[in-house]
């Protein structure tokens, strides 16, 4: 079964998106602040990170930069979840170390077509180191 970590501090946006993502096949872990979502990261090992870019304690630009610069979470796919659209945004998300963005207000469909998209890219990744081994 896939393991999402869901790093949200909004209750309603936790609550909507756990429950839908469990009812997708989904195992669902929460985090509800930057600090906690590293810290669970680590020991869980997911297999993907949805992560809110405005959280407490440790804003999500600070998680992203950290997981990537870890050996054991550098790989994780890391979905930003933001609320800001602004132009240039999606650059900056890509930058702190995410693999992909997502607006908000969540588009539930759209999100599942890009979490299947990082799963599909992190699963090619070993195949193509091993074809070029750069």
């Amino acid at each position: 079964m896939t393991r999402i970590l869901l790093v949200e501090d909004h209750e309603e946006l936790w609550d909507f998106l756990s429950r839908r993502l469990k009812r997708r096949g989904f195992e669902v872990e929460l985090a509800h602040d930057g600090q906690e979502g590293v810290e669970k990261a680590h020991s869980l090992q997911p297999d993907v990170i949805l992560l809110d870019m405005n959280l407490p304690v440790k804003d999500g630009w600070t998680a992203a930069r950290e997981l990537r610069g870890a050996p054991d979470t550098a790989r994780i796919p890391i979905i930003a979840l933001t609320a800001h659209a602004m132009s240039g945004d999606r650059g900056r998300v890509l930058e702190a170390g995410c693999d992909d963005y997502h607006p908000k207000p969540v588009d539930f469909s759209r999100l599942i077509e890009q979490i299947d998209a990082a799963l599909l890219k992190r699963d090619e990744e070993p195949e193509e180191a091993a074809r070029d081994p750069r």
